[in-house]
């Protein structure tokens, strides 16, 4: 009876993900790619029905069942804040993100509870400590597999800033240098890079809006640092702060920075580059070697089976 049942699972599963994927593929990522070409020209029906319509959505359902669950999780003041902090860097800065995500947590230990127990009773009767610690184990398993995902989405957003970074800072240097202030330099850059870097200009947006209120600017870099948790973007603010304090060339140092950050990158190629020999090893030995053997020395093999045991038989 629990064949069937977890044959049937494990099918519905898989029809999910290739939907999934075949939705990824075929409307998600031609969508993204359409909507960085441009917005749609907005004439002026347009822009009264948008005025009209366009109101704040309220939370799906599923979404408000996660806060449900994930606002029931104890937790202390400081793992909500350390959690917060990751989610914005990951960038989902909603105020409920934190309840959403614990709610995914609870959902993803019910999950890998189930298959654990249905996994149990295919096991030995026999060992009961077995069933236990396969049980906990998936139950950690759930409750851990969501933070590894969110520490996946934070170091992949971090490498779309750093990558960024050096283009920003050549636009920078220009309109340092042609005369703009940096906060307005900042808001240049920012409306520049909305189509070919939409995370740098999003965060970049938030620091100019942040001095619109009313903050320092060395505040806002800050902010902005503690923000991404990016090294290179630290390391950006507090040049600019820096420059800011004592006066010195904004122009020269922007462009040292951009130097460096472009030749560090090279590097990291590089040395990349330079271990592909190594992670080649394996897959070699265990993949292309064989199926070489089996080619080359396949037909021999066949001959010495079909000739030489008979011979050596009628010897014997």
């Amino acid at each position: 009876m629990a064949q069937p049942l977890l044959f049937s699972v494990l099918a519905f599963l898989s029809v999910m993900m290739g939907l999934s994927w075949l939705g990824y593929r075929l409307v998600y990522k031609p969508g993204r790619i359409l909507k960085q070409l441009g917005n749609p020209v907005i004439t002026a029906d347009v822009k009264d029905r948008a005025v009209n319509d366009n109101a704040e959505p309220g939370a799906s359902t599923i979404v408000t069942v996660l806060q449900q669950l994930g606002s029931r999780v104890p937790s202390s003041d400081q793992e909500v804040a350390t959690l917060r902090t990751e989610l914005i860097r990951a960038g989902f800065r909603s105020e409920n993100a934190a309840p959403a995500f614990y709610g995914i947590r609870i959902v993803a230990v019910l999950v890998m509870l189930m298959f654990s127990v249905m996994f149990s009773a295919r096991m030995p009767s026999g060992n009961p400590s077995m069933i236990v610690a396969l049980i906990v184990m998936g139950c950690a398993t759930g409750w851990v597999l969501p933070r590894m995902f969110l520490e996946k989405k934070v170091a992949k957003r971090q490498t779309t800033l750093r990558l960024a970074l050096p283009d920003a800072l050549d636009l920078m240097v220009v309109s340092v240098e042609a005369g703009l202030g940096l906060d307005q330099a900042i808001q240049h850059v920012s409306r520049e890079l909305q189509l070919s870097h939409p995370e740098l200009s999003e965060e970049m947006s938030l620091v100019t809006l942040e001095m619109r209120a009313g903050k320092r600017r060395a505040d806002a870099l800050r902010n902005f640092a503690e923000r991404t948790g990016e090294p290179e973007i630290n390391k950006l603010a507090a040049i600019l702060i820096q420059n800011d304090r004592f006066g010195t060339s904004m122009g020269e140092s922007l462009r040292t920075h951009s130097d460096f950050l472009r030749t560090r990158r090279r590097q990291e190629a590089e040395e990349r580059a330079g271990k592909v020999g190594v992670k080649l090893v394996f897959p070699i030995f265990f993949f292309i070697l064989p199926s070489m053997l089996i080619v080359a020395a396949g037909p021999g093999i066949l001959q010495i089976f079909k000739y030489l045991f008979p011979m050596m038989k009628q010897i014997g």
